[in-house]
């Protein structure tokens, strides 16, 4: 070890040059440091002539990282988020206060967790919940936190994965927008007169459940945030592509109702995902054990209140 520290230069470079490699640019890496970009921009060429070797392409627009810099950076970030989770346990310990950091979407968050709040509460008294919101696709590193929901085939290397359930989509609206479109909605070779869409959506499933003519709904409604599309629906605006694990809440409770029998199995995995790197705290699994199961009662409802959809065969065979 003291070797090694002595091969070190100062920690100070360690945490600009984990910051310019993650902003990927030494403007917004100064800035989050409070320092100038021409003070990141030395700290990084002494840390490249100490180490001999060259950390960062520049480029015009910003710099990306050597295969050097690479392995660099995924060591640090473990040795940070190890001394990060470390201090948390050491203030959970003294609080008495367990925190848990999700990676999930806001649609998620919205329209899942929060009806489910009071009961999270009531099964861990001591749990603080930690929020890193995501408002387009279920992408990205979860280094930073302890559980990820994220659509992937399964563990890797790098990663354990906890099955929730296989992506379902289903065309939702609410119950009033259902039976004010006299069941033209419920027809899929008929027009629909609202579809609320998410704007990143791919591939656009909207046509699977209502094929033809993409103009034959009167009007449509694009957000970027899939928690909003899921609110416009539950107002009576139109009808929405449903994912299952976000919507079976309200599917369960009938706020939202299927506008088609017609679902969709996309063959991805809905999955709790966390980093290797780190230490599985007890409460992280029991959260994690909760939630899961929470969300299987929800869905196996939805399944017995709309047999129609057929979810109990696309449940069973969807793992597969």
């Amino acid at each position: 070890m003291r070797k090694l520290r002595l091969a070190l230069p100062s920690m100070n470079g360690f945490f600009t040059f984990e910051a310019a490699a993650r902003c990927g640019n030494f403007a917004r890496a100064a800035e989050e440091l409070n320092v100038t970009p021409a003070a990141v921009s030395r700290m990084m060429g002494r840390l490249e002539e100490h180490l001999g070797i060259s950390l960062f392409e520049r480029m015009p627009g910003g710099v990306t990282l050597t295969e050097a810099g690479r392995i660099l950076y995924e060591a640090i970030s473990r040795g940070f988020s190890g001394i990060e989770h470390a201090l948390r346990e050491i203030e959970d310990r003294k609080t008495g206060v367990e925190t848990v950091t999700l990676s999930v979407s806001t649609g998620f968050t919205t329209h899942w967790i929060m009806p489910h709040m009071a009961e999270i509460k009531r099964a861990f008294p001591s749990l603080e919940l930690r929020f890193q919101l995501i408002m387009s696709a279920l992408t990205g590193p979860v280094t930073d936190v302890d559980l990820g929901m994220r659509f992937v085939d399964g563990p890797d290397e790098r990663h354990e994965a906890s099955y929730i359930m296989p992506e379902i989509l289903v065309p939702i609206c609410s119950p009033g927008y259902r039976e004010g479109q006299r069941g033209a909605v419920a027809d899929a070779a008929r027009p629909v007169e609202t579809l609320i869409d998410l704007g990143e959506t791919q591939p656009d499933w909207s046509q699977v459940f209502f094929p033809g003519d993409p103009g034959a709904a009167t009007n449509s409604m694009i957000f970027s945030d899939y928690a909003i599309v899921v609110q416009a629906a539950m107002l009576g605006q139109g009808v929405a592509l449903g994912w299952l694990n976000v919507t079976c809440h309200w599917l369960r409770t009938q706020a939202l109702v299927p506008a088609s029998s017609r679902v969709k199995l996309t063959g991805r995995h809905c999955q709790f995902v966390r980093s290797r790197d780190k230490k599985l705290r007890p409460i992280v699994a029991d959260v994690r054990d909760w939630m899961i199961a929470r969300l299987g009662e929800d869905v196996r409802h939805v399944a017995t209140l709309y047999p129609e959809l057929q979810l109990d065969a696309l449940l069973d065979g969807g793992r597969g």
